[in-house]
């Protein structure tokens, strides 16, 4: 269960201002349909996340205790600075969608996602606890926790976050991660 709940913890945190988020209030506003993009946040997400989580695993499985630990501790850190920057939302399609609203979500969310900061902390979160059904879970977990209320309350919510302070925390506890897997 704890690889599950930090999985879900991190990646939700620093999910906050994330382009995925913004690109999620921006189809959001565009199509005005809350369910297929739901929908295809969390086939993409799913996806993505599996992908990174099965390279994590053979990471770990590569590596070995030591320079595991080495390189997870350095990853953390690295994206606990990551983490504190912020993004910018990518243009989403503005015109009626071919692939229907749902396959739109799903493709602009799953390329969003690749190589983005909750990808790489899915990679390292699967490396560290090789466990990787509960480390997928979470980390999708985390991702819908942030990106839904997105899609339903637009850009309003953005006004009302601290997303310095959410930042900060992810970077935080990221960094928390990586300090442990280092002095392990």
């Amino acid at each position: 269960m704890e690889a599950f709940w930090i999985s879900a913890v991190v990646v939700g945190l620093a999910e906050f201002g994330d382009k995925t988020q913004l690109a999620a209030l921006v189809l959001a506003a565009r199509y005005r349909e809350p369910v297929p993009i739901i929908l295809g946040l969390a086939a993409a997400t799913l996806a993505n996340h599996a992908l990174a989580g099965l390279i994590g695993a053979g990471i770990a499985a590569a590596l070995g205790p030591a320079r595991l630990r080495l390189v997870l501790g350095v990853s953390f850190l690295a994206i606990a600075a990551w983490t504190l920057l912020p993004e910018r939302p990518r243009d989403a399609p503005t015109r009626s969608p071919r692939l229907g609203v749902w396959g739109t979500s799903a493709l602009t969310f799953f390329l969003l996602e690749m190589g983005d900061k909750t990808q790489i902390a899915t990679v390292a979160l699967a490396a560290r606890y090789q466990s990787l059904a509960p480390v997928i879970a979470g980390t999708t977990v985390g991702m819908l926790i942030a990106d839904v209320p997105a899609v339903f309350l637009g850009r309003i919510a953005a006004r009302w976050l601290p997303l310095r302070l959410l930042r900060a925390l992810a970077a935080g506890i990221l960094a928390a991660l990586g300090a442990l897997a280092l002095l392990a």
